[in-house]
C-alpha cells in the first residue's frame, strides 16, 4: 500500500516529474503587498462603518424611526463581520502547527457564524417592535431620516470603494455586505422622502420589517452554508460523481473507494481517496496513475489531496470503505 500526499512527494517521485509537480515559489513581495493593502482597506472600512453605526443608533432613537434602527442593526452586524474579517485575515495566514494541522483558515468561518447570530438576534428584536407599529403608527422625524439615509449611502459607499480591490473570500464577503447596506439606505431614503410629503408614518415600520426580513433571509442562507462547511459536506461546485468516474477511467485503475471531499473555508478544498491498481502493476504504472489522478483532482478545484494506492491483492485497512 503506497500513500501519497500533495506537497510531500518522495525523492524518487520528484526526480521523475521535476517540473510538473514542483510548487511555484512566487509568493514574494508582490503577494505580501496585496495582503497588506487588503488588511488596511478592511481596517478603514471597519472604522467607517463603526463610526456611522454609532451615529445611526443615536439618530434612530432621536427620529423615532424603526427603519433607521433596523439598518443600524444590519450595520452593527457588518461591523462585527468586518472586525472579525480584519483580525482573522491576519490570523488565518498563520502556518499550521501541532494543534491545527490544517492551519487557521476555519477561524474565518467561526467569525462569520458569530456575525450571523448577531444579525439574527437584532432582526428578531426589530420585528418584535415593528409589527405592532404597523397597526399603531407613531410619528417620526422624516427630515432627520433623510439626513441619516444620505449619510448612510455616503459612508457605506465609501467603505465599498475601499474594498473594491478585494482578493480574499473574507474581503469579498464583507464588500457584498456593505453593498447590501447601500441598497438598504437607498430604500430608507426613498421611504423618508415619501413620508416627508405624505405623512404616511406607517411606512416606517413597513420599511423596517422589509429590511429585517431581507437580513433574516440572507442570514439563514449563510448559516446553511456555514453548517455545510462545519459538517464537512462536499463543497458547492464540486461534482463528486464526475470526479470519481474520471479517475476510474484512468488506464490501469481497477477501482476507487473511500473518496472524501470537504472544504476548510469554502475556498480551499481537501480530498482523500483510495485507488486500487492491478497486483502486477509496476512502479512506473503507479506513478503514471497517481499523476493522472492528481491532474483530474486539480481540474475540479481541489488544492490538497491524499491518495492511497492499493494493489488489488491486498486488503484495505479501513472498515468503513
Amino acid at each position: 500500500m503506497v500513500q501519497t500526499s500533495t506537497g510531500q512527494p518522495g525523492r524518487q517521485d520528484s526526480q521523475r516529474q521535476p517540473d510538473k509537480h514542483k510548487p511555484h515559489a512566487h509568493h514574494g513581495h508582490h503577494g505580501h503587498t496585496h495582503h497588506h493593502h487588503g488588511s488596511s482597506s478592511i481596517g478603514i472600512a471597519f472604522f467607517l462603518n463603526l463610526s456611522f453605526t454609532l451615529i445611526e443608533l443615536v439618530g434612530g432613537v432621536l427620529t423615532n424611526s424603526l427603519a433607521i434602527l433596523s439598518d443600524a442593526v444590519h450595520d452593527l452586524g457588518d461591523c462585527v463581520a468586518l472586525g472579525l474579517t480584519w483580525y482573522l485575515e491576519k490570523y488565518s495566514q498563520k502556518q499550521r502547527d501541532a494543534q491545527y494541522t490544517y492551519g487557521y483558515r476555519r477561524w474565518s468561518v467561526a467569525g462569520a457564524v458569530i456575525s450571523s447570530l448577531i444579525l439574527l438576534l437584532g432582526s428578531v428584536l426589530i420585528l418584535k417592535e415593528a409589527i405592532p407599529r404597523v397597526l399603531h403608527p407613531e410619528p417620526v422625524l422624516a427630515s432627520g431620516m433623510i439626513a441619516l439615509a444620505c449619510l448612510g449611502v455616503f459612508a457605506n459607499g465609501l467603505a465599498v470603494l475601499k474594498l473594491r480591490d478585494s482578493h480574499s473570500p473574507g474581503e469579498k464577503a464583507a464588500r457584498l455586505h456593505l453593498l447590501e447596506d447601500v441598497l438598504g439606505w437607498i430604500v430608507v431614503l426613498v421611504g423618508a422622502v415619501v413620508m416627508w410629503f405624505t405623512n404616511w408614518t406607517w411606512l416606517d415600520p413597513v420599511l423596517s420589517i422589509a429590511v429585517s426580513l431581507f437580513i433574516l433571509r440572507n442570514v439563514l442562507i449563510n448559516i446553511k452554508s456555514f453548517s455545510r462547511i462545519l459538517l464537512q459536506a462536499v463543497p458547492d461546485g464540486v461534482d463528486l460523481d464526475d470526479l470519481q468516474r474520471r479517475i476510474e477511467a484512468i488506464p490501469g485503475v481497477s477501482a476507487v473507494h473511500d473518496l472524501h471531499i470537504w472544504t476548510l473555508d469554502s475556498s480551499r478544498h481537501v480530498l482523500s481517496l483510495h485507488v486500487v491498481i492491478p497486483a502486477e502493476s509496476s512502479r512506473a504504472d503507479l506513478l503514471n496513475i497517481k499523476y493522472a489522478a492528481k491532474d483530474i483532482i486539480r481540474n475540479h478545484g481541489i488544492a490538497h489531496d491524499t491518495l492511497e494506492m492499493e494493489y488489488a491483492d491486498e486488503a484495505c485497512q479501513l472498515e468503513c470503505c
